[in-house]
């Protein structure tokens, strides 16, 4: 069966392996994570349980958020995540599951959700290159060229901005 354990990526540093390589490690704070709801299959189809992570002030949350947090007798928190494929039966409501269900040594997959850089331009976000800055240049850090004459329309995937 599965397990998992939700965390705050800290960032990288790197160790050195006993015959002198170098490995790349990511760094992640864990602190308890509660069972904050236990789904099975009679009741939801599947077997899952949800975890709450992260303590946050009462004031950012919600009354439909407090009252799903108060049947696990937890403060409220910022993230709530489903860990499916999962024996129901070794959890319960509330429970606090610690970093220590994984051995030492122990090789885990790590998932993550990268952080948001909003409206950008072609350069950040596609890597494209600018034009030149100078001698009556007109374009800089814009898209160029959005296709063709003939087809008289923009292509589907044509890079720009978003």
């Amino acid at each position: 069966m599965r397990k998992g354990i939700l965390g705050r990526k800290v960032g990288m540093t790197q160790v050195f392996a006993k015959n002198g390589k170098l490995i790349p490690v990511t760094v992640i704070s864990v602190e308890p994570n509660v069972v904050s709801q236990i789904k099975t299959t009679e009741t939801d189809g599947y077997d899952a349980i949800q975890l709450a992570f992260e303590t946050k002030r009462e004031k950012l949350s919600n009354k439909p958020e407090m009252g799903h947090l108060r049947k696990s007798n937890t403060s409220p928190k910022r993230f709530l995540k489903e860990i499916r494929n999962v024996d129901a039966s070794n959890y319960t409501l509330g429970q606090e599951i610690k970093v220590d269900i994984f051995a030492e040594g122990e090789m885990v997959d790590v998932t993550g959700v990268s952080k948001g850089k909003g409206y950008q331009g072609v350069i950040k976000r596609f890597n494209q290159s600018r034009g030149p800055m100078g001698h009556g240049s007109q374009y800089h850090r814009g898209v160029g060229s959005l296709g063709t004459m003939r087809p008289m329309r923009v292509l589907k995937g044509k890079k720009l901005p978003g």
